[in-house]
């Protein structure tokens, strides 16, 4: 009994809290109970962002709107940032020895009308240490 009426308590907290704007969930782990807390998000906002399928295998040209390169990839870092990065195919032609260097997304400018990354080129791309994915 004392189980349903932790639950319910809970429950009602979480109802409170939803005119606040957060949310607090139980997680059972190990016997034990946490707490995650959710942040209410300004989905009309993130509503005209940018989808990972509107920009994979995009060009991203430089501020000469020279081409440098094209996106194969987004990466979120696996630590407790969550940062995300944007794995780029530079060099070679017609996919025969292209390389792949990642580079913090934030750096990327990105329109409806181009991808740019000011102030980069070939040459400087191609200097950066290669990616490579980890294979398991």
């Amino acid at each position: 009994m004392k189980h349903a009426t932790t639950k319910n308590a809970l429950l009602m907290a979480s109802l409170a809290l939803l005119g606040t704007g957060t949310f607090i969930l139980p997680v059972h782990a190990e016997n034990m109970m946490q707490t995650i807390e959710m942040v209410r998000v300004d989905v009309q906002k993130l509503s005209t962002g940018y989808r990972t399928s509107q920009i994979m295998g995009k060009s991203v040209v430089n501020d000469a709107n020279e081409p440098i390169g094209k996106i194969d990839d987004l990466i979120v870092s696996p630590d407790d940032n969550k940062s995300a990065y944007v794995i780029l195919s530079v060099g070679g032609w017609l996919g025969m020895g292209t390389r792949l260097v990642a580079l913090p997304y934030d750096q990327l400018h990105i329109t409806s009308a181009r991808i740019t990354l000011p102030g980069a080129t070939k040459e400087g791309l191609k200097n950066l240490p290669e990616f490579k994915y980890k294979t398991t």
